[in-house]
Order: structure tokens, then C-alpha cells, then sequence
């Protein structure tokens, strides 16, 4: 989920259901790891894990996928340079005409990687720093040199001129700490800087008690948008729908943003994505709204993608806003935040209930 797509989405129009069109897929190509991260959504770790996708099932879901969008592709996991034909999926995305990004801890990123990058065609590489310095950031992971290995992996990608950008998860343990690490991905050339907010799912159900309060959230997102309106790279807020709301309530009248590589970022996208415009494959073949929101909405051992896409219950919902409960749904917000459902689900058990950590009261 934490890629530019320059295509603009027209709100009203996924609202009326003729918007999903899909623009980007996060796919899990393996759940394996080499590191333990505190907050991992998958719980991955050494692995390896049984049924994941072979490499000719890989192709011809790409083959699928293309059948029916040309979405960006987010290649993750677990750590995706664990699994050793990556490079492979990688250049037969390319050769189908989807642009092709990787989301990494970095630690395992050499010279000789980003080489195999750049022959397969992809374009842009996420890494994760979740403190300012390698005590905090190693301790988040807990894994000793993880940082230091982040940083050799960024120097990497810079030498070969591969743009990255750089992802945060927030929590309250770092939250402190977010100015630092911002200042930080702008000192060290990043095109752009993503913030996750926690979901509890996965090994972050353990750190349920370190997610920031609804209003150390407000304020966050508000002071992301305030350095958003003069900041060079681009910003995005993910898990954090209601940054869209809080931009659409302080946008300048008459006044544009400064103006990212690709355009007015922030007006080519909403808040929550999921099964909208955007899902996630997991490393088994299961579609999902997100890596966040498990809701078994088909596999692609099974079905076909464009099935899966077209017709999955869960998705149909999550395209009809007069679904959705709560204060979500006579919000009128709706169409541009949508609220967190993975969120929602946790605390819930019902995808389409209101957001939990939304102190925002509909007019």
C-alpha cells in the first residue's frame, strides 16, 4: 500500500460503484523473514511456509491481474528478497507493463541486489525505519544492526540512483520521535516518507497497548498535513484514512499545495483503499481488502483473479458507502476517508462498523 499512483480517483465516482478500478495490489510473495519485527502484521519469521505460490502460478496471476488493471505492484512479505525467484516476477511484471515496486527491511539490499533491481525493472523501493537511530529502530525490530543494515541498503539504492522511499510505523513508543525520523528521511534523499498508524493484527495484537490515543492521532495527522503543504517529497498517511479528512478541512482556498514528481500527490488518492481501488495477495493466494483486513474474499489457486475482484461479497460492500455503520456511514467524509476497516473489524468483528479512533463528529 505505500507507492504513488499518479491516476486520479474521482471520490463520487467510487461511490457510485463505477471507481474500482483497481490501481494497486500489495502481495505477499512470502511470509519468510529474517527478522522478528515487534509489530509485524504477518508474524513472519524464518519460515519457510508451506503452499506459498509457485513461480508459474506467480506469472499467470500476473497474467490475470493484467486481464483486468494495470495496477502498480507492490512485491512484500515477510521479506520479498528471501524468496529466490523474486527477480523473476519482478521482470515478467515489467514485461507485462505494470510497474513494479518493493517494499523491504532493507538489511539484505547490496550493490549486487539493487543491480538484479534494476534489470527487472523496479522502479521504486520502500524501507522501514521505525526510530531515529539505531538503539530505537533496533529495538522496534529486535534485531541488533538492523538499522545499521537500512542505512547500507538505502546507500545501495542512492549509488545506483533507484528512488526509495522511506515508511514509519507509528506507535507510542516512537511517537516522540516521528520529527526526528522525518527530518532523517528528508537528510537522506528519500522521495517520500509514508507513516502507518498500528492496526492490531498479527504479532501487533501484542502491542495493542502502544497505539496512540484518538487524539495524539488527530494531532499527528495534523501536523503531517501541515508539513505536507512545503514539503518537497511526498507524504502519505496509511492506516490513517482520516488524514483525508483533515486535509479536505484545512486545504488553503484558491491555494495549491507544493507540487510533487507526478503531481498534486494528495489529490490522486482518499483514505482506506481497501477493495476499492486496492487489495492484498497473500502469500498462500488469499485475497484480502489488506494485508490488515483479513477477510478470506477468494483464492487464486481457485478462482480467478478477475472473479475475485469482480464479484467478492466483501468487496461489493466495501464499495457501497450506505453500508457502512455507525458514524461512518452519515459522515460526510465518507467518500474521501471511509475510515480504517481493519480497525473497525478488531474492535468489532464487523469490517463495516465505524472507525474506533476517530474523534471526528459527523454535521
Amino acid at each position: 500500500m505505500p507507492f504513488r499512483n499518479d491516476t486520479k480517483v474521482n471520490c463520487d465516482t467510487v461511490s457510485q460503484g463505477r471507481g474500482n478500478i483497481l490501481r494497486m495490489i500489495a502481495w505477499e510473495v512470502t511470509r519468510s523473514c529474517n527478522l522478528n519485527c515487534a509489530h509485524c502484521r504477518a508474524a513472519a519469521s524464518c519460515g519457510p511456509y508451506r503452499g506459498e505460490l509457485s513461480t508459474d502460478k506467480c506469472f499467470k496471476l500476473i497474467d490475470e491481474i493484467t486481464a483486468v488493471s494495470s495496477p502498480v505492484i507492490i512485491l512484500t512479505g515477510g521479506e520479498p528478497l528471501l524468496r529466490p525467484d523474486i527477480f523473476e516476477i519482478a521482470t515478467h511484471g515489467t514485461n507485462k507493463g505494470l510497474r513494479m515496486v518493493m517494499a523491504t527491511n532493507g538489511t539484505l539490499v547490496t550493490p549486487a541486489v539493487v543491480g538484479k533491481m534494476l534489470d527487472s525493472g523496479i522502479k521504486r523501493v520502500s524501507i522501514s525505519l521505525d526510530g531515529k537511530d539505531a538503539h530505537s529502530h533496533d529495538a522496534f525490530r529486535q534485531e541488533k544492526g538492523a538499522f545499521a543494515g537500512a542505512m547500507a541498503g538505502i546507500e545501495a539504492l542512492k549509488s545506483a540512483g533507484v528512488e526509495f522511499q522511506i515508511n514509519t510505523t507509528i506507535t507510542s513508543v516512537n511517537l516522540d520521535q516521528i520529527q526526528d525520523i522525518f527530518e532523517l528521511t528528508k537528510n537522506i534523499g528519500a522521495a517520500a516518507h509514508h507513516i502507518f498508524l498500528l492496526v492490531p493484527t498479527g504479532r501487533g495484537k501484542d502491542l495493542a497497548g502502544q497505539a496512540i490515543t484518538a487524539a495524539d492521532y488527530e494531532e499527528t495527522l495534523m501536523w503531517f498535513h501541515k508539513e505536507s503543504m512545503s514539503c518537497e517529497i511526498q507524504l502519505k498517511a496509511t492506516c490513517a484514512p482520516h488524514y483525508f479528512r483533515i486535509m479536505h478541512q484545512n486545504k488553503p482556498k484558491g491555494e495549491k499545495p507544493v507540487k510533487k514528481a507526478g503531481g498534486y500527490f494528495h489529490e490522486s488518492t482518499r483514505g482506506c483503499l481497501g477493495g476499492i481501488t486496492f487489495c492484498f495477495i497473500s502469500h498462500v493466494g488469499q485475497v484480502q481488502p489488506c494485508g490488515y483486513l483479513e477477510l478470506d474474499c477468494g483464492n487464486v489457486k481457485k478462482k480467478s483473479f478477475a472473479d475475485i475482484w469482480e464479484k467478492s461479497e466483501a468487496f461489493r460492500n466495501l464499495r457501497d458507502y450506505s453500508k457502512y455503520g455507525g458514524k461512518c456511514g452519515r459522515c460526510e467524509f465518507i467518500k474521501v476517508c471511509g475510515g480504517c476497516r481493519a480497525r473497525a473489524f478488531e474492535a468489532t468483528g464487523d469490517y463495516l462498523a465505524e472507525e474506533p479512533l476517530c474523534l471526528y463528529e459527523p454535521k
